[in-house]
């Protein structure tokens, strides 16, 4: 291969581009999505992702509802979303093309398949004539590169069936990309090398494949230039790239060395939380136990279970999960012990929209129990801080004898930018602090342990494993006296139980930081947000202040209870834009609990959105507030 140094053509410095790879579900553009995600890390670009793939393992072929895409953003600066139109779409096939074609803006670039464009994949894709001769495509850049007959000629001495040496084409589309946009291609031939060892056809194929599309951009008359992102200029450090699924993985993994806890995650398998659960069986090394239920419910029913044994006890879904673990959940408000449910959100209701992503369990992690059961609730902002809000929620539960809903999502688990690897000594402790020894004198004067007999600053109540001598007591889902944990069906001790458990969950404001404000003086509208709406938020923000406006952005972690300042926070703004990936389900509870005038901005069309309806929406409130003053100046 040439070196990737030098090109003898025009060699164009560009700051940033988005590219879409799509093709049929077996096309394997997920990962050849991920694989030009991992080199661009390596050169040192900032980036996003965006997977967008169907709910079927094969779909029909060669159809729209087959068509699987991955989008990347790669730039020279920090970005904070995958982009929203691409600037590049790699199509593999005519459904690809017309799938993605409403979404690419004016002069962006098609690379397609021509090979893939005959009649019978043209009738499949609904096309009634041939678009690249029709002239539809005219306010496009249009490359027609034949990518499954050079794949398969590249490998046809090696006796390889041409229907098996078709399937290397992404690796060719892959080498293109990675000459177009001047990737080092070292990093991706040491993977093909390791992932197909011992498969020597295959694994030659694909080289073949790789080195094909990245020579054909080289040596054919066709691109009239190439392109480089030059790395982000980022915080010095060890970076890693990462998947919100992962990060939340060895989230779990450092709460539980920072607890001295064991790590028992019990979890029965759904999209799109399973990587959570495949991560964590790697690393037996750290003590994590992993456990695979038959369901939902015995899922979670093994994490409490273990969580009365002492361990950190998680249990991870969906939505669908949530449904079925509610009882569980409740039992574990009763009991008193650190549980995490870990609910990645998809599209609902039911099992709706499984690889779709989706903000809208809030209100069922609020008040998806019967009876009076509040539970802290944290969210995760960015697949990195997936990390952080895991060892949060830990805390929270471990300090507090509580379980804790973390929530994440479709967009979070699967979309991947670079995380700069925290130092140890920086990550939180946090003390188990187990019981001990009896704590009440009983009026005879011996000593006993009640179980239910609360630390007076925090509420919780002791922790003791079984198996501690003179610790033992009973547990169950009865309601408990106060204190002795006797079952009692008092009226009033119920209630006391029932206020000290809220109390409890109330008090955690105080634990947590005050409402962190990106602030500009004299800003009179704030954008206030959680979860994965935080990039398209931050660069709405960004996009609107490079107009002139003034604006302000909260993004909130803990969603159970709210910081403590936050009224006072909300009541500095005549208008405070709520954006949601659901109907408004947090401007609903900003409303009861602070009585503001929040404006949704909604949608559940299962992607993410993009930050120019953030930026519009924003301007529309700006330009709201000075027609408001006009009309008050003109009295």
């Amino acid at each position: 291969m040439s070196d990737t140094t030098t090109n003898p053509k025009n060699h164009q410095l560009i700051d940033r581009v988005v590219i879409r790879f799509a093709g049929d579900s077996g096309d394997g553009m997920q990962l050849a999505g991920d694989r030009f995600t991992t080199s661009s890390a390596l050169l040192g670009n900032d980036l996003a992702t965006f997977p967008d793939f169907p709910a079927e393992i094969r779909a029909p072929a060669g159809t729209l509802a087959g068509v699987s895409a991955f989008q990347v953003h790669i730039s020279d600066h920090t970005i904070s979303t995958p982009g929203d139109a691409p600037n590049v779409l790699v199509a593999m096939n005519p459904a690809a093309l017309r799938a993605n074609l409403a979404s690419l803006p004016q002069g962006a670039t098609i690379i397609v398949n021509t090979d893939a464009f005959d009649e019978r994949s043209l009738t499949k894709a609904g096309y009634e004539a041939d678009p690249l001769s029709d002239d539809s495509l005219t306010a496009f850049t249009v490359y027609e590169v034949p990518m499954t007959s050079i794949t398969t000629q590249s490998s046809k001495d090696l006796g390889v069936k041409p229907r098996d040496a078709e399937r290397s084409k992404n690796f060719f589309a892959l080498g293109l990309i990675s000459w177009l946009y001047t990737r080092p291609v070292e990093p991706t031939l040491a993977w093909i090398a390791e992932k197909y060892a011992g498969k020597e056809l295959v694994l030659e194929s694909n080289l073949r494949a790789f080195k094909a599309g990245y020579n054909f951009g080289e040596t054919a008359e066709l691109f009239e230039s190439n392109y480089e992102v030059k790395p982000a200029v980022l915080e010095p450090g060890e970076y890693t790239n990462i998947t919100g699924n992962t990060a939340t993985a060895w989230g779990l993994i450092a709460a539980s060395i920072q607890s001295g806890l064991p790590l028992f995650l019990g979890t029965y398998p759904i999209t799109p939380a399973s990587d959570i659960l495949h991560e964590l069986s790697k690393h037996k090394q750290f003590g994590v136990r992993t456990f695979q239920a038959e369901d939902e419910i015995s899922g979670i029913g093994a994490a409490l279970g273990a969580a009365f044994g002492g361990a950190l006890g998680v249990t991870t879904t969906s939505g669908p999960g949530v449904d079925l673990k509610s009882e569980m959940m409740g039992l574990a408000v009763s009991l008193e012990l650190p549980l995490l449910i870990i609910d990645v959100q998809r599209g609902g209701p039911s099992t709706g929209l499984p690889t779709k992503t989706e903000q809208a369990d809030l209100l069922h992690a609020m008040y998806g129990r019967h009876g009076e059961s509040p539970l802290p609730i944290i969210a995760a902002g960015t697949p990195s801080q997936c990390f952080d809000a895991t060892i949060e929620a830990a805390r929270i539960a471990i300090k507090y004898r509580t379980p804790v809903i973390l929530l994440t999502d479709g967009y979070l688990a699967n979309g991947t930018e670079p995380w700069k690897l925290p130092a140890i000594e920086d990550l939180p402790s946090i003390d188990p602090a187990f019981a001990t020894g009896p704590n009440h004198t009983e009026d005879d004067g011996t000593e006993s342990f009640w179980p239910f007999l609360r630390d007076e600053t925090t509420l919780a109540r002791p922790w003791a494993p079984p198996g501690l001598a003179g610790l033992e007591h009973r547990i169950g889902g009865l309601e408990k006296a106060d204190g002795s944990g006797n079952v009692s069906y008092d009226g009033a001790n119920h209630e006391r139980m029932t206020r000290l458990r809220a109390a409890k969950i109330a008090g955690i404001a105080s634990d947590i930081p005050p409402t962190d404000v990106d602030h500009e003086d004299g800003a009179e509208v704030l954008v206030i947000g959680w979860g994965s709406t935080y990039g398209a938020i931050a660069a709405g923000v960004q996009r609107t202040r490079a107009r002139g406006h003034k604006v302000d952005q909260v993004h909130l972690t803990h969603l159970n209870p709210f910081p403590a300042d936050l009224g006072d926070v909300l009541k500095r703004y005549r208008r405070v834009l709520v954006p949601e990936v659901n109907l408004g389900q947090l401007s609903r509870l900003l409303r009861a609990e602070f009585l503001v005038d929040a404006v949704s901005l909604t949608q559940v069309s299962g992607i993410p959105f993009r930050a120019a309806a953030m930026e519009q929406a924003i301007l529309s409130l700006i330009d709201e507030l000075a027609a408001e003053a006009d009309g008050e100046g003109s009295r």
